[in-house]
């Protein structure tokens, strides 16, 4: 009999809680770390639809990236996520900040699903580091580009560097920040989910192409990679993707 407990375990020894940031919330934030679990859904956020999907499912503990549970709340009514999944006796783990730095985590899939080779974490002010870089076959930033674009299965916003590409720095989500790190351990290109105006203008700048691929298209691929490491470790339990889709679309000429 596997318990919720089990797996806070295995995700634990995975992808260890007390590495999130500071600011995060991390870990069992629904339901009875004792109760017994036999189908686990794994998604990136916890959406209404999603929940829904779970409960057709029968699904009794969801996996998500990003917490349940954010900022601090002073009530919990109906139509709160969290309320009505425990209220439907579905227990939730979030594990977010501390999968994005495991060296299994969204970055290191991200770099993986690429296609880069010997990928290494980048020193950043943060410990551990949830920036990772490798090396890629060599390329212009345009190809670059359309190899991130065919890889993620979607559009991306792209800053031309001033050289070819060999080597590619990558982070899941919001990186943007991350830029500098990324340049200071050799980076040609930096591939990141959200980016904002002022980092394109500092790549101009420095001179290293930057890549925005989106939040969601740099971090769901990590959604399988982790269902598929809790299915491998728990043979008894079945897993299934929630089908959580993009919130954003792509309207008018690229």
């Amino acid at each position: 009999m596997i318990k919720v407990k089990n797996i806070l375990e295995y995700l634990n020894t995975m992808a260890p809680f007390d590495n999130k940031c500071e600011w995060d919330n991390c870990g069992l934030l629904v339901g009875d770390c004792e109760a017994e679990t036999n189908k686990i859904g794994f998604t990136l956020d916890l959406t209404p639809a999603v929940l829904e999907n779970a409960k057709k499912n029968g699904v009794d503990l969801i996996v998500t990236h990003h917490p349940v549970i954010f900022k601090a709340q002073k009530n919990f009514l109906k139509g709160n996520l969290a309320f009505e999944a425990a209220k439907a006796g579905i227990n939730v783990i979030s594990s977010h900040t501390c999968y994005d730095c495991a060296k299994c985590g969204v970055s290191d899939v991200l770099a993986q699903t690429l296609g880069l080779e010997d990928i290494t974490e980048v020193e950043t002010e943060e410990k551990p580091s949830c920036v990772r870089i490798g090396l890629c076959a060599k390329c212009t930033p345009m190809q670059l580009a359309e190899t991130v674009a065919d890889k993620l299965g979607t559009t991306v916003r792209l800053a031309k560097g001033k050289r070819n590409i060999g080597k590619v720095a990558v982070c899941g989500g919001s990186g943007g920040d991350f830029i500098l790190d990324a340049v200071k351990a050799g980076a040609d290109a930096y591939v990141t989910g959200d980016v904002s105006h002022h980092h394109f203008l500092l790549a101009e700048q420095i001179g290293i192409t930057i890549i925005g691929a989106g939040h969601y298209e740099t971090e769901n691929p990590a959604v399988f990679s982790l269902m598929n490491k809790v299915c491998a470790e728990f043979s008894e339990i079945i897993g299934i993707y929630l089908g959580e889709e993009n919130p954003v679309e792509f309207i008018g000429k690229k």
